[in-house]
């Protein structure tokens, strides 16, 4: 008979064993379908083409033979300016689903199923603006052979097996009663209780003290995707926090997709240039307000880095379908004393479980971007290798060069007019930016503003930074009525202490024009220039005044006027 040994380490040594495996289970399981694709090309890199005049996205073959369960194609995208795109994908009328994002690229998609998709190319990730579409239809073929798809599933059942077989000896090592006498022989009973609830709780410890060691440390961040939203707003605050301070006045400028394709800091630094400013702009596509808050934090950790930031508001709306990407975008930048504060600003339950999650357990929000790196590990090295390539290339980026001149809506009849020259994505893109979005959605827009606005006023108390707010021209119809809210119903008022300017809601009212958007939301490179001269006009006439260090002392009462949503 065998001598007796010390359970304790062996179950720990099994848990260990039953963790790897199930961790190996859940990695094949999500890139088994991964991997049987092309890898995805990296969407900056110069080898996928110049860019065309034109936004397109095509799909390599349209007509897919589902064969052995499913089947797959090449979709091939470019915004044809170089500007970030994102890709969504809609299957048989369901919900869509992200499936990439940059400014050009390819990426398999190995999962077609006999149906319809309809892959559509947007210049913004609220699918506002549509630029490009192509649909996919997947037929199957009848007799077709199944080996090629057998060894997965064979592969697969094999790991839950051996999980399973794993955690039967577990319990059986672990068990309190008289062990057995015949094979396999024991002599006596186990002396050791199972002390589940404390193992248990050990457990849990144990996998939030690994999540930190990997998420919360910064490890997993420098090799997020770059053109994920987690990975582009890390590599933003990480780039920010690198750059040496040039020795001027230094304004920050945030915003969405609407600041990012409308403010240019070169034109900025042009301008500002006699006032001593520079500019640096981390406007953002997608991001929102309470994403704002935690770059300024992280950017910005002593409050007095910046000689004044500009902070736009009044202007857009928020389903909370989005919740899960603003999660996503801010969890690089969240700590663990952020989970209720963070969580608490969301409207739907869900939406708040997964903001404390992302806290804690910080790797729940990097799901997807966990899933990609196992199936493209090589593209992702390459995309991390070549960020420097994209900083400097959105640094370097000057708008478009197209608009939508010729376009006339009737608000009364609800008519609208396209010139020929527009493409269906340019017409299907004004057409949404006319649809009002459920009061639901704007109020909740309002609450987000009023939430976090103040939290970033009181973050810059008794600092010299001054904060700019500002409105944006509303669109290229301004006789469209119904999509104003009072500015009083965003600001409750002041915070003392914190030096506050606000500039005129009608100051971009001259911008209001098809002439200066390339869509229904964002200004063309002819906008982008009028307007970042005239923002950058008018905040050296706000603080220009107040002497060539930091302002002080300067705190304006916001005056009620109507800003736009």
């Amino acid at each position: 008979m065998c001598k007796r040994f010390d359970l304790e380490p062996a179950k720990w040594a099994i848990a260990k064993v039953v963790a790897a495996l199930a961790v190996c289970l859940a990695a094949y399981s999500a890139t088994v379908p991964a991997v049987t694709g092309a890898m995805q090309k990296d969407a900056s890199s110069p080898n996928s083409g110049q860019p065309s005049s034109a936004p397109v996205i095509t799909a390599t073959p349209d007509r897919v033979t589902v064969s052995g369960g499913h089947g797959s194609t090449d979709i091939r995208w470019d915004t044809g300016d170089g500007s970030v795109g994102f890709v969504f994908v809609t299957e048989n009328a369901r919900k869509a689903v992200l499936f990439a994002t940059g400014p050009r690229g390819s990426r398999v998609a190995p999962w077609i199923r006999a149906g319809r998709y309809f892959f559509e190319l947007y210049g913004d990730a609220d699918r506002r603006t549509l630029l490009a579409r192509v649909t996919v239809s997947g037929s199957v073929q009848s007799g077709a052979p199944q080996r090629r798809t057998l060894w997965p599933n064979v592969a697969r059942l094999l790991l839950v097996l051996a999980v399973g077989a794993v955690l039967y000896f577990a319990v059986y090592l672990g068990s309190t009663g008289t062990l057995r006498t015949t094979f396999p022989t024991e002599p006596t009973t186990s002396p050791h209780p199972l002390h589940v609830g404390r193992n248990f709780f050990l457990g849990v410890a144990a996998f939030i003290c690994v999540d930190g060691v990997i998420f919360h440390t910064g490890f997993y961040t420098s090799i997020l995707a770059p053109d994920s939203y987690a990975g582009g707003l890390a590599l933003l605050t990480r780039a920010e926090n690198q750059r040496a301070p040039s020795g001027l006045k230094e304004v920050l400028v945030l915003g969405d997709s609407r600041m990012a394709e409308g403010f240019s800091t070169a034109v900025a630094d042009t301008v500002g240039s006699a006032a001593g400013l520079e500019f640096v702009n981390l406007a953002e596509a997608a991001s929102s307000v309470n994403n704002w808050y935690y770059m300024l934090r992280e950017v910005d950790p002593t409050a007095r880095r910046y000689w004044a930031i500009v902070v736009p508001y009044g202007i857009g709306y928020e389903p909370s379908t989005a919740d899960p990407l603003r999660i996503s975008m801010t969890a690089p930048l969240l700590r663990y004393t952020d989970c209720f504060s963070f969580a608490s600003a969301f409207q739907l339950w869900s939406g708040r479980f997964r903001a404390f999650a992302a806290c804690i357990l910080r790797g729940s929000a990097y799901q997807s971007d966990v899933a990609d790196l196992l199936a493209h590990p090589l593209a992702r090295i390459k995309a991390v290798q070549e960020e420097p390539k994209r900083i400097r290339s959105r640094a370097a980026y000057k708008g478009r060069n197209y608009d939508i001149v010729g376009t006339t809506y009737d608000p009364q009849t609800g008519q609208i007019t396209f010139p020929p020259q527009l493409t269906e994505a340019q017409r299907r893109a004004v057409r949404e930016s006319l649809v009002r979005p459920p009061d639901s959605e704007i109020q909740y827009f309002l609450k987000l503003q009023r939430h976090w606005i103040p939290r970033i006023l009181h973050r810059y108390v008794n600092s010299p930074t001054a904060i700019v707010l500002t409105p944006v021209p509303r669109g290229p119809f301004a006789e469209v009525t119904g999509f104003s809210t009072p500015t009083e119903a965003v600001f409750a008022g002041d915070v003392p202490g914190t030096t506050v300017v606000s500039v005129p809601e009608q100051t971009f009212g001259f911008l209001e024009k098809a002439e200066y958007y390339f869509d229904g939301y964002h200004l063309n490179a002819k906008g982008r220039e009028q307007f970042t001269q005239k923002l950058v006009t008018e905040l050296v006439g706000l603080l220009g005044s107040h002497g060539s260090d930091a302002p002080s002392g300067l705190n304006r009462q916001l005056t009620p006027a109507t800003t736009s949503n």
